[in-house]
Parts: C-alpha cells; sequence; structure tokens
C-alpha cells in the first residue's frame, strides 16, 4: 500500500457470521440438526436434522426481520433463566424497576 491510499472499512459493526448465515439464525439451525442428528443418527438423522434446522432457521429469520440487529440477545435476556444468559454488567432480568 502506498501512503496515499487509506482503507476506510465499512462494516465495523456487523453481526458475527457462520457462512452466510447471521449468528442469531445460526444457532437455531445447528442446535436443530444437532438434536435430530444425535437422536436418529445416520443419513435419516442428517436429511431431518437439515430439514428441522432449515424450517427452525427460517422462522428465526422472519421473527427477527424488521427490528433491532441484536434481537435476538434482547429476547434471550428477558426470556431466558438467568443461569443462561448472565450479563454482568446490568441487573437481573427480574428486577423491573430501577431506583436511584
Amino acid at each position: 500500500m502506498s501512503a496515499n491510499s487509506t482503507y476506510i472499512p465499512r462494516r465495523l459493526d456487523d453481526q458475527w457470521k457462520v457462512g452466510l448465515w447471521d449468528m442469531d439464525v445460526a444457532i437455531p439451525w445447528l442446535v436443530a440438526f444437532g438434536i435430530f442428528y444425535t437422536a436418529l443418527g445416520g443419513i435419516l438423522g442428517m436429511i431431518l436434522g437439515g430439514a428441522a434446522g432449515t424450517f427452525v432457521g427460517m422462522r428465526a429469520s422472519k421473527l427477527k426481520a424488521d427490528k433491532h440487529p441484536a434481537f435476538a440477545m434482547h429476547w434471550a435476556y428477558w426470556n431466558l433463566p438467568d443461569f443462561i444468559v448472565k450479563l454482568h454488567c446490568t441487573p437481573p432480568s427480574h428486577h423491573r424497576r430501577m431506583i436511584g
């Protein structure tokens, strides 16, 4: 690179990706695929797991359409138990009112 050419990154705040999918669509796919593959095993488990994972991934992408980019993380914080989603810099999700 010469001294006059400056590279300006355009995508600093993009979501994490797994291949072509956003992470919050890929994780439900991987979970559904893993459940079916471990339950059934073999080729049948891979085929049904891929189909179920695709269905769950499509539903997740439709759910997060036209919402905040961190919608999945916000949903997980408010709806999953504290021992699954533990954020240290925020109060627990069962504390609904802030005092002070």
